[in-house]
């Protein structure tokens, strides 16, 4: 949206901004979470993305085997689909626990993610 005319183009109005313009980092004004990006920013949470993405890849390709009446490579797929989304999803799972109890929070608490 474009400033009004009597408007800065800080990125803000008068309203949200605390004090000085570096005072306001983070910005706690816009921001809903205290770990946005945790996710991706842990690198100890990779394994278990590319994990759960080549399970989805491999949803896909099972699918495909399974339309050609491949039944073999479907038994293989399925089994590699599941065990690559389980062990992904697991993985991210536990990470997040992991950071949660070196914060000293419970995996439930609302703080953030």
């Amino acid at each position: 949206m474009l400033p009004g005319p009597d408007e800065t183009t800080t990125g803000h109005s008068g309203a949200e901004h605390h004090g000085r313009p570096d005072d306001n980092f983070p910005d706690y004004t816009r921001t809903s979470r205290t770990h946005v990006g945790e996710s991706i920013e842990d690198a100890r949470n990779w394994p278990g993305i590319i994990l759960v993405a080549i399970g989805l890849v491999g949803l896909g390709l099972t699918l495909t085997a399974a339309g050609y009446g491949f039944e073999g490579w479907v038994i293989i797929g399925a089994i590699v689909t599941v065990v690559c989304i389980g062990l992904g999803i697991l993985l991210v799972v536990l990470e997040h626990r992991r950071l949660k109890n070196r914060e000293g929070l419970n995996l439930t608490d609302q703080a953030g993610h």
